[in-house]
């Protein structure tokens, strides 16, 4: 399993794509696919989105999240990091955000390699670029 985490609009795609190959056309959208695409995708983009998905239709993140880690230990997660900044007023929003949170740890947690994409500019946090 690979993650690659960042800010919107970082390059997190762009790095998939010259790191690991894979062409964004081959990529399941956390935003739009069915929930088990996730399962055998080779590239989930926007897992973030998934995540807030999961949680407006009462699936529990943390079990697919983990489910997820389990059954596609080949797969490369793209996902928005949300965890900075003002904390938010509405309840829900809360409750989303820590999901995101505490699925991303386990993600980073299950990957051999984790890149963190600031401008563009892939910075490994875990694993090496010889690894890929």
């Amino acid at each position: 399993m690979k993650m690659i985490i960042g800010g919107a609009y970082q390059g997190k795609v762009g790095c998939a794509t010259k790191l690991f190959g894979i062409d964004e056309e081959a990529m399941t959208n956390g935003s739009t696919c069915d929930f088990d695409e996730i399962f055998t995708a080779v590239c989930i983009k926007s897992y973030h989105k998934a995540i807030a998905r999961f949680v407006a239709q009462g699936v529990d993140p943390i079990a697919f999240t983990k489910r997820l880690c389990e059954e596609n230990e080949d797969v490369v997660v793209i996902m928005d990091e949300i965890g900075c900044g003002i904390v938010p007023i509405v309840k829900a929003e809360r409750v989303k955000r820590e999901a995101t949170g505490r699925c991303g740890c386990m993600i980073a947690e299950n990957s051999d390699t984790v890149v963190r994409v600031i401008c563009g500019i892939p910075v490994y946090l875990k694993g090496t670029p010889d690894a890929d």
